[in-house]
């Protein structure tokens, strides 16, 4: 386990409207705001996208598992950003998605695109030196 100390530093509250596409509209808003380290709460709706639901075997490195879906869902999600080796902000964050009854799980960094409106709390974490080196957004 590692462990850092930080701070609490501003808060953003953002909302995001219909067509805005996670993870970059955060992403971008953390990079034009030198964000560097943050925790995210987000809710609301998501109309369509891709996310990831688990590694097909616990082997590392894992080969992700993705389950697209087009229709509106509900989406109630919690995640970190974190400034990768390059000083780019890195969005982390899993949801569980429902609609009918029916929820699906996973992470959002393969990119799903907000219906209507979706609400995040950015929580700024200063004074910590935690980074996410050489992690990207990318399935390989």
């Amino acid at each position: 386990m590692k462990i850092s100390e930080g701070k609490v530093g501003r808060v953003f509250v953002v909302r995001l409207e219909d067509g805005d596409r996670l993870p970059d509209a955060l992403e971008n808003l953390a990079q034009e705001k030198g964000i560097r380290a943050a925790s995210v709460i987000l809710l609301g709706g998501i109309g369509r996208g891709t996310i990831v639901v688990g590694p097909e075997t616990p082997a590392v490195p894992p080969k992700p598992m993705t389950a697209d879906f087009q229709d509106v869902h509900e989406i109630a999600a919690v995640g970190t950003i974190f400034a990768n080796a390059e000083g780019k902000p890195i969005l982390h964050l899993h949801g569980a998605l429902g609609r009918d009854g029916r929820t699906i799980t996973g992470c959002t960094r393969t990119g799903v695109d907000v219906w209507l409106i979706a609400e995040a709390i950015i929580t700024e974490i200063t004074d910590t030196p935690l980074r996410r080196p050489g992690i990207t957004r990318t399935l390989s």
